[in-house]
């Protein structure tokens, strides 16, 4: 992997005809969502069916493996040699795998440079103190008296809501914009890496995305959210999806320890969101995060990672692709996961695991087996208001390496995460979404809509 360098900061001439231009082509291109909650996208959360793929999906998977046949087979065998160590570390070590940086270290060079080793396998990071803990709960109070003096805000589940459809709110817009925030942000984002000198993208100049926030009350079982990963679900298989900057071609050719997922030019065409899914984002984001309103600890409502961000990624894009030749229910434990088990498909289906238009990708251990997400998703440690959460945008929650900085802002770009399906509690889990977006193009063309929408009182 290359050194990274710091990408220079767009000249200050140049942004305004940019930004003008950017706004004219954003008005013209812009298709309205539909509305809805944060449910919307997690089938799991609607408790809607899904209908199967149609078989242009059969048809997409032969395509992306033609010609790589054997060497795909070949790699999905040393990838399911590969989890099987990893998990039994995992299991071994649970929720001490999550580095840990405060942000008062963030400009000394022999931590950064540890937790950034740390960093870059597990795809999770907790940057703890980022904002002072009295700042951090005079947010949460401000939001309470926001939410008390506007009863109709919307949330779910809608009788006892514990993710609020809120995203201007006073404190909303005081955390975004806090200096601390904004240099965590670019700290995280620049260890990611350019394989083109002229990309246009700045990590050095994070860009605003409004995202919900969380209130979840002890008790509460409503907001189970499974292990899943954020930014599209079909579309990392679709040739116009994830297959614009080929993402992930090194897997799909049977090469997937060759995967970089901290390569960003790739990433630039890439579009997220082909069904404009209610509640799905359509601007590219390095890392998923949220920052803490409370102290919370393991089972207490919070947020569960898997720390195996590029072979948790390969697995369940080449999970499609094989069959066990014996069911679970012929042949249980090892034996159903050993890799002599499984086949790859002859004649394709269109099944894609978890996958379903206009939705997040969910992950569970019926479609995913060899994933034992029951031993590789693990909590991350106590955290205080003002702490930091984030995670890589290819990462599973609910199956991610942490990392922690005192004043908490926690990042996870694709990884695998979930929460607690019951908050064992005593007070509130609270956070407020805020993720790690570069400058680019369409995150500019972004900014633009969402500028708008704000003047609109959206």
């Amino acid at each position: 992997m290359r050194q990274f360098r710091p990408f220079r900061p767009l000249k200050k001439t140049s942004r305004p005809n940019h930004v003008r231009s950017l706004a004219a082509l954003s008005r013209h291109s812009a298709v309205a969502k539909p509305t809805g909650d944060i449910s919307s996208v997690f089938p799991s959360l609607s408790g809607t069916s899904s209908a199967p793929l149609p078989l242009r999906f059969a048809d997409l998977k032969a395509r992306l493996i033609r010609g790589h046949e054997d060497d795909v087979r070949e790699s999905w065998v040393r990838l399911l040699y590969e989890l099987r160590e990893e998990t039994e570390a995992i299991r071994a070590i649970g929720s001490g795998v999550i580095p840990q940086i405060s942000f008062s270290d963030l400009d000394d060079v022999g931590k950064r440079v540890t937790f950034g080793d740390q960093l870059r396998k597990s795809g999770v990071a907790i940057i703890r103190g980022v904002v002072a803990e009295k700042v951090a709960l005079e947010w949460k109070g401000i939001v309470k008296r926001y939410i008390q003096n506007n009863p109709s805000t919307k949330g779910f589940p809608p009788t006892r809501p514990a993710v609020y459809e809120l995203y201007w709110s006073p404190s909303q817009i005081l955390a975004r914009g806090h200096p601390n925030v904004l240099k965590t942000q670019a700290f995280l984002m620049s260890h990611w890496h350019s394989a083109e000198e002229s990309a246009l993208i700045s990590t050095a100049n994070p860009t605003a995305y409004a995202d919900r926030l969380r209130i979840r009350q002890p008790g509460d079982t409503g907001f189970a959210l499974g292990p899943h990963i954020d930014s599209g679900s079909c579309e990392r298989w679709e040739e116009n999806g994830y297959g614009r900057g080929n993402v992930y071609k090194n897997i799909f050719s049977g090469a997937w320890e060759e995967y970089d997922p901290w390569e960003s030019s790739c990433r630039l065409p890439v579009v997220s969101d082909l069904y404009n899914g209610a509640g799905a984002c359509s601007m590219f984001r390095m890392f998923q995060g949220w920052l803490s309103m409370s102290e919370t600890g393991p089972g207490e409502g919070t947020l569960m990672v898997n720390p195996l961000l590029a072979r948790a990624t390969a697995y369940f894009l080449l999970r499609p692709f094989f069959t066990p030749k014996r069911t679970s229910a012929e042949s249980s434990g090892s034996a159903f996961l050993d890799s002599n088990n499984w086949t790859r498909e002859i004649e394709p289906t269109p099944v894609l695991q978890g996958a379903v238009p206009s939705n997040c990708q969910e992950l569970n251990d019926v479609l995913h087996p060899h994933l034992r997400l029951d031993n590789t998703m693990v909590h991350i440690p106590r955290i205080q208001p003002g702490d930091y959460v984030a995670w890589h945008c290819d990462s599973e929650s609910g199956s991610i390496w942490l990392f922690t900085i005192r004043g908490l802002l926690i990042f996870l770009p694709p990884a695998i995460h979930a929460v607690d399906k019951t908050h064992a509690g005593t007070t509130d889990s609270s956070v407020m979404y805020i993720p790690a977006c570069p400058l680019t193009e369409a995150n500019a063309r972004y900014l633009v809509r969402q500028r708008e929408a704000f003047f609109e009182g959206k």
